[in-house]
């Protein structure tokens, strides 16, 4: 039986045409004849290539000055997939070419890497001749790649076309089993990349003799190193092994870096197969990693970091057990550590075992079931992943049996920690964890523009005092407030407070995440005998009301418009920081302080001597790296309460939305913007000493984008925390948050974004 493949191989790219290799290798090993379709389309493999930009230009300029290396390069990868491909006599340029072509196949085999993306191909569609639309034979796909999260509009009949023709279909990530289910209908499996059903020994037989004798760190990157570069740097400090860098990017990723230019496919294995450590932003870099179990480091881009369950590589590391090598998050392992092999070798085992009967299923004309699972690997409880978790706390606070605990991973956020000893395995965790379950939609909120009647409380506030006027009416009847307030080490929490007198510490605004520790447990008891106020971020309050597994009549929740949640442990980290700068210990913060009015808002900071530092917060090194959500919860930029469906009675933040000439004796002063958003927040509102006017929702949103949508991941974020995780707080804050030199900013304001955004691109 004899089988003709459609893939990508002769881009003179490794993964590429090692995944080709890997897959005429599966199915021969299979009692298949697989022959590669030689279709040449969209891929221009010249060294020297025409410029057409300034950057194409000086790429060529590059390519020149290393013209040797690079033409023995490509040489290598000629001569290797001569020696490894078996390929049709003639080469294929379109489809018509391969509709007239008498092609002696029983199967077609759409094969591995991003042939289904409609973007890589000049006309932004589909090509029809990698899902076999040449020929009426039977076709099967194994692991192929849309690429894209989603299928662009206007395609999705197309694609469902194209689907329709395969018996049996298989994708390398998750995201593209939900893209076919959701475009076909069709439950698909997610099978390992082709060069995973080898193993180590077959790409050993491959490889070239070693080309670098001793130990080396290997750094193999293709695109700039990002949330890499303090990782190599400490490696290579603590190892003192020298750093190899396999060119992907022209970039020099380490200062005494020796550069390789010419390795071909096999040296690219000998490579990987002999470092002592790789870091890499490669998939197929992390996935010879593991084949050769190297101990590894690997990025992957921010939008892979804000939504893992689309990136290919958390999608193989989470299979195998090893997504703690990836960098830039609160859980990667530390420098010293070591991979456990043995367990990722197990499961890879089973994983190549499933992948291998899909195909033996699929070129069979049979049906498919998984049958190898990967071993347990101790289970707990289901609870929300960390891109989803908001730190609630509602699961530690519901565990009859106390085996929950809120643990501070490396980014310095709390995350629910297990202790398997403890767990009964009840489920009541699960059932009370606010992400996983269905928000219930509510009718859309009343908008007002409010502040309060006391000229005092508003000037203490952070803008016109809302918060102030609904805690007094609490308090007046008799009831209890909860809300974040600063203790003597700048750690936040939330506390109760009993006395008007006491609100002070409850008000102004706080850019950072406030431990509830056993706050849902007090405001409890206290609902027993009296009223409630509870004040946080949407997620607090939606993690209450889980908890309580209500909506009590006695307790009155204030949402607020949240920017998204900073880490306690940088800000505490920035306030030793501080304190060490200025030789004395912090008494108190204000974050937004109104020294020069509502919209022109200071960082204030007290210290235990009675001085004062005050500076615009945007001005300050806190205020650049929160302004630039640097160091948010990785849940804040996919954040499910970036909506006008709040989960609190009111919902409190700044009027953003003012023109220059509405309500300017006020402005000043500081307005609040209050939406209430149910009968017994409207209830009360009628209540509250609040002077009060409506205002239209849809400014409100224009001045509040974050009850629209969240706040995007910024690049830099991943970068950010891998330099937190191994340099010293005082060198990070110099890198990510330092104002610039005083000339910089001043030419920043005079030129326009578009130059800029164009001259960020040349320097690329």
């Amino acid at each position: 039986m004899k089988a003709g493949l459609v893939t990508f191989y002769h881009l003179h790219h490794y993964g590429a045409i090692l995944q080709a290799v890997a897959t005429q290798r599966a199915l021969a090993s299979l009692g298949w004849d697989c022959e590669t379709i030689d279709y040449f389309v969209n891929q221009d493999i010249r060294i020297l290539k025409p410029p057409t930009s300034p950057s194409r230009a000086a790429g060529d300029a590059h390519s020149a000055l290393h013209y040797p290396a690079l033409r023995k390069r490509w040489l290598r990868f000629e001569a290797f997939s001569k020696a490894h491909l078996s390929l049709t006599a003639r080469r294929y340029r379109s489809l018509e070419e391969l509709r007239s072509a008498s092609l002696p196949y029983d199967l077609l085999v759409s094969g591995s890497d991003q042939i289904w993306n409609p973007v890589i191909f000049p006309d932004g569609r589909f090509d029809p001749v990698f899902f076999g639309a040449f020929s009426p034979l039977r076709k099967i796909a194994y692991a192929p790649s849309f690429g894209v999260p989603r299928v662009p509009d206007g395609m999705e009949e197309e694609l469902k076309g194209y689907l329709s023709a395969f018996s049996h279909i298989s994708v390398r990530e998750r995201q593209g089993r939900e893209i076919v289910r959701e475009i076909a209908g069709r439950e698909v499996p997610v099978v390992l990349d082709p060069t995973l059903l080898l193993t180590a020994e077959d790409w050993a037989a491959l490889a070239a003799e070693s080309p670098i004798r001793g130990g080396y760190i290997l750094c193999y990157c293709i695109s700039p190193p990002g949330a890499l570069e303090p990782y190599i740097q400490r490696l290579a400090r603590e190892t003192g092994l020298p750093v190899v860098q396999l060119c992907g990017t022209r970039r020099r990723v380490y200062p005494k870096a020796k550069m390789i230019f010419d390795a071909g496919p096999a040296e690219f294995l000998s490579l990987f197969k002999n470092a002592a450590y790789v870091c890499t932003n490669s998939f197929h870099g992390t996935v010879f990693s593991v084949q050769f179990q190297r101990p590894f480091f690997t990025s992957v881009a921010p939008a892979e970091l804000a939504e893992p369950e689309s990136s290919r590589t958390f999608s193989l590391l989470s299979r195998l057990g090893l997504t703690e090598r990836v960098v830039g998050k609160g859980d990667t392992a530390a420098l010293s550590a070591l991979p456990d092999w043995p367990a990722a070798e197990e499961r890879l085992r089973a994983a190549r075992r499933d992948s291998l009967d899909y195909l033996r299923a699929a070129l069979a004309d049979e049906p498919y079931s998984p049958s190898g699972q990967p071993p347990e690997t101790g289970r707990g409880p289901l609870l929300a992943d960390r891109s989803h978790c908001t730190g609630c706390s509602a699961c530690r606070n519901i565990c009859p049996q106390g085996a929950i605990s809120m643990v501070r991973d490396g980014e310095g956020f709390s995350f629910p920690q297990v202790d398997p000893a403890k767990c009964v395995h009840c489920g009541l965790c699960t059932r009370t964890c606010p992400m996983l379950q269905e928000r219930d939609p509510r009718p859309l909120p009343a908008v007002f523009a409010a502040w309060n009647r006391d000229g005092d409380v508003r000037r203490d506030s952070t803008s016109g005092g809302a918060f102030s006027a609904l805690a007094d009416y609490v308090l007046e009847g008799g009831g209890v407030v909860f809300g974040a307030a600063l203790d003597g080490r700048q750690h936040l929490r939330h506390i109760a407070c009993f006395r008007k007198e006491d609100l002070w510490r409850l008000r102004g605004s706080k850019y950072v995440q406030s431990d509830l520790e056993d706050t849902f447990r007090a405001v409890k008891k206290y609902l027993e005998t009296r009223q409630v106020l509870f004040s946080g971020t949407p997620c607090q309050v939606d993690g209450l009301y889980h908890y309580l597994g209500g909506r009590p009549e006695n307790l009155t929740t204030c949402d607020l418009v949240c920017h998204g949640v900073p880490s306690p442990g940088v800000w505490e980290d920035m306030a030793r920081y501080i304190e060490a700068k200025r030789g004395r210990e912090l008494q108190t913060v204000r974050f937004r302080n109104k020294v020069e009015g509502w919209k022109n808002s200071h960082f204030t900071a007290v210290y235990d001597d009675g001085t004062v530092d005050t500076h615009p917060l945007y001005e300050t090194e806190y205020g650049r790296g929160f302004g630039r959500a640097l160091f948010l919860r990785p849940c804040c930029y996919r954040c499910p309460y970036a909506s006008m469906n709040r989960p609190g009675d009111f919902t409190l933040g700044d009027l953003w939305g003012l023109r220059p000439d509405e309500l300017p004796e006020q402005q000043q002063k500081g307005v609040s913007l209050l939406l209430v958003n149910s009968p017994h927040g409207s209830h009360i509102f009628d209540q509250l000493r609040l002077v009060r006017q409506p205002f239209p929702m849809e400014r409100a949103i224009m001045g509040n984008p974050r009850l629209a949508s969240p706040i995007a991941q910024p690049p830099q974020r991943a970068a950010f925390f891998a330099a937190y995780a191994l340099e010293p707080f005082d060198r990070v804050v110099q890198k990510f948050c330092a104002l610039p030199p005083p000339p910089v900013r001043a030419v920043g304001k005079v030129i326009p974004p578009a130059v800029k955004a164009k001259i960020k691109k040349l320097l690329r």
